[in-house]
């Protein structure tokens, strides 16, 4: 297939590209390189395709509606990943403008050019953020989601309906994939692993927030990676069982989806960072602070349908992602 991947230098967009090309794929990657973190670690990433020679590299922002309309034409893809999008619950309340342009305007261009040129399936990432308030767990996509806490997150429920609309009025097929806290080699410097990592290497306190009682659904990157190439390969289709005066949340009438990918078993941070403190070898220093505008407390994932429609299953536990993440850190950083 060919397959156009925004956000191919980001951490997920990487690997996805990566494991895509290793079956066949041919992949163009849209990647705008912005300064969100150190540009280094996108360029790190990208060397490990660029040279592949099925892969295609675009210096672009998805919010230039010209480039992405001749994309689209040019290409002709069969499908598309977009996971190119400003991230960050925080960033997202200092600079609201950086995600109205990229995960909204930007993503209306990505619908305009699926719907253009026929693409078989749209692919997009959104977020375990968009349950905001919500607080029965595990978390359902067939519950409403309707009480963000984070513009980000805000963004990413709008993801959600603008795909329902474009499957509605042009039978595009949509799925939305609620990532749960990706981790693992090449995650973001913004990400509490690198923070925590950097953090002990360096003398420095942990800032723990929420005084430690935070539990995540922390799920390693090859993880995700399955999960999205297993939903990937099989475009959404109508829910023949979806009725409009008791609608499901995660199906339509139209060919419309949204998925859980989550390890289905939330850890308490602390435990997090005492497998990173095991594995660097160092006591942390922690400071204990109060929860941070925009965070929920816990998150936990119900992927009973990921499981259902693919058989998807998390194979990676805390202990040996942490490993895993710590090598690398330790390579990438010279430590």
């Amino acid at each position: 297939m060919k397959i156009l991947i925004t956000g191919s230098a980001g951490f997920i967009g990487s690997a996805l590209s990566l494991k895509l090309l290793e079956r066949g794929d041919i992949i163009h990657g849209v990647d705008n390189h912005n300064n969100y973190y150190d540009p280094s670690l996108k360029e790190a990433r990208l060397s490990r395709h660029a040279k592949h020679e099925n892969y295609f590299h675009h210096r672009a922002n998805i919010e230039d509606r010209e480039f992405i309309r001749k994309i689209f034409k040019t290409e002709k893809f069969d499908c598309v990943v977009n996971l190119a999008a400003q991230a960050g619950v925080r960033y997202s309340i200092e600079n609201p403008f950086a995600y109205i342009d990229t995960n909204l305007v930007g993503f209306g261009n990505i619908l305009e050019g699926c719907r253009n040129s026929n693409v078989k399936h749209l692919v997009y990432a959104s977020s375990s953020s968009t349950y905001g308030l919500n607080t029965k767990q595990p978390f359902s996509v067939h519950d409403p989601v309707n009480h963000p806490v984070s513009l980000y997150a805000a963004t990413k429920k709008a993801n959600e309906l603008m795909a329902h609309t474009y499957s509605h009025l042009y039978g595009i097929p949509t799925s939305g994939l609620r990532f749960f806290t990706v981790y693992g080699p090449y995650d973001r410097p913004d990400m509490a692993l690198q923070k925590f990592a950097n953090a002990i290497t360096q003398g420095k306190k942990i800032k723990v927030f929420n005084y430690g009682k935070h539990k995540r659904d922390f799920t390693y990157i090859d993880d995700i990676v399955e999960g999205v190439i297993q939903v990937l390969d099989k475009p959404a289709k109508s829910n023949k069982k979806w009725i409009s005066d008791l609608p499901d949340p995660a199906s339509s009438s139209a060919p419309y989806r949204i998925y859980n990918i989550g390890n289905n078993k939330p850890v308490e941070l602390l435990d997090y960072i005492t497998e990173l403190e095991k594995n660097f070898g160092i006591q942390a220093d922690k400071e204990f602070l109060p929860i941070q505008p925009g965070d929920v407390p816990d998150t936990f994932a119900d992927i009973d349908d990921l499981i259902n429609d693919f058989k998807y299953r998390p194979k990676t536990n805390i202990e040996k992602g942490i490993k895993n993440f710590s090598d690398w850190y330790k390579d990438y950083y010279k430590i």
